[in-house]
């Protein structure tokens, strides 16, 4: 069983001066339930090397069991400072990809042609595609073979407009997930604000928030048996 992680390689939040980059419980925590199922993993970025850690995500609030075990992981912490480019990955060697949030994919994943391109290979081959919170994003610009939205007439979730709302970054993000997904066609459905709430439509997995990443995974990997 072998899974890519595409992370985001972007470290700047808008115009306002600070950092922002993956959310590490989105990562770590199906990082760690895919892996103890025995998943080879690989992980990658536009740019490769360093996949920046937004530092909002590095807070004693946003602790969880996987960030803690994350940040004891030497393995895994080597792992996230050497990201395989993303342009050298073959969607052929992999049986499913899942992209963990944080506000940086609203910037590079959004308009990234070769990840583009590597969503729409996985799901020609009908392999699980996995987003949860902001990584939803990466679908923007992601075509079906007639040209149409991928996400058109799909049931999906993702990060909430009045989540947004409630970390103040409405102003500064490129676009809204929730709003982007509407104007692609997609059925949009949410539960309340920062609940755990995933759904699957086919071999697309799509989570709400970060305490979505559980659920995400778990269908990702049921997906897989």
């Amino acid at each position: 069983m072998k899974i890519l992680f595409v992370l985001t390689s972007h470290d700047k939040l808008g115009d306002t001066g600070k950092k922002t980059g993956f959310w590490i419980e989105e990562f770590a925590n199906p990082y760690y339930t895919l892996l103890d199922k025995g998943a080879d993993i690989t992980l990658a970025t536009p740019k490769g090397g360093m996949a920046p850690i937004d530092p909002s995500s590095d807070t004693p609030d946003a602790s969880t069991k996987d960030t803690e075990r994350f940040k004891n992981d030497a393995v895994a912490k080597e792992k996230i400072k050497r990201t395989l480019v993303l342009g050298e990955i073959d969607p052929n060697d992999y049986d499913a990809v899942f992209y963990p949030g944080g506000h940086g994919p609203l910037w590079d994943l959004a308009n990234d042609n070769t990840s583009i391109n590597l969503i729409e290979a996985f799901n020609r081959q009908k392999k699980p595609i996995g987003f949860v919170c902001h990584a939803p994003a990466a679908l923007k610009g992601v075509k079906n073979e007639d040209g149409s939205p991928l996400v058109k007439g799909k049931k999906v979730t993702g990060f909430t407009n009045s989540e947004e709302e409630a970390v103040q970054l409405t102003n500064v993000v490129p676009f809204l997930v929730e709003d982007m997904l509407k104007e692609n066609g997609a059925t949009y459905s949410h539960s309340n604000d920062w609940a755990p709430y995933a759904v699957q439509d086919g071999n697309l997995i799509t989570g709400q928030n970060p305490a979505s990443s559980e659920l995400v995974a778990e269908k990702l990997l049921a997906s897989l048996n």
